[in-house]
């Protein structure tokens, strides 16, 4: 009895730790992440430093405009993500992306009461932008592998990779924001 309590109790252990670096998410519909966005943009990373804020290390990342889908940033704008490098110290986030200079993305940001913008849902609000040279690039939001709950019933349910030209992501970007977005 005491061996099968340990082995039980062994492997709990080890399914718990698998578990750990996971982050829990809501998932978010399109439209949601639409209405709910700051704003949205199309643009390019530029560069980027860290920085501590109070016990957090954020990496600002410095992104240049190339359209506004939501809001009014032209130029350039800044953003946040948790965790990087600072003082000696390293912190990091389960979920968190990570950018080289040069990436494009249709970055879907909120701007908190700290002040600091994020983007929505983690990697929920990020469209990569292919780089074919097409006038109409398909963009793409690769699915997640972190741990998606349900709105309203908590259930835990499977994140789907989006695909779309980014007329068609203007397209849905307008019809949310003229009311007429589906969830």
């Amino acid at each position: 009895m005491s061996v099968k309590r340990a082995v039980l109790s062994a492997l709990l252990v080890a399914l718990c730790l698998g578990l750990m670096p996971a982050a829990t998410l809501e998932r978010l519909s399109l439209n949601g992440m639409i209405l709910g966005s700051t704003t949205i943009v199309r643009a390019r990373v530029t560069s980027s430093y860290t920085a501590f804020s109070g016990p957090i290390i954020y990496t600002h990342y410095q992104i240049k405009v190339s359209e506004t889908l939501k809001g009014s940033p032209a130029g350039s704008a800044e953003f946040v993500v948790q965790g990087g490098a600072a003082n000696g110290m390293r912190q990091s986030f389960s979920g968190t992306p990570q950018f080289s200079t040069g990436d494009e993305y249709v970055f879907f940001l909120w701007t908190g009461k700290s002040g600091l913008t994020q983007i929505m849902g983690l990697t929920q609000g990020l469209f990569s932008v292919a780089q074919n040279g097409s006038k109409d690039p398909a963009t793409t939001r690769s699915t997640s592998h972190e741990v998606m709950l349900e709105r309203g019933t908590g259930r835990q349910v499977k994140d789907q990779t989006l695909v779309m030209t980014i007329s068609q992501l203007r397209t849905q970007i307008g019809a949310a924001l003229a009311g007429k977005g589906a969830e």
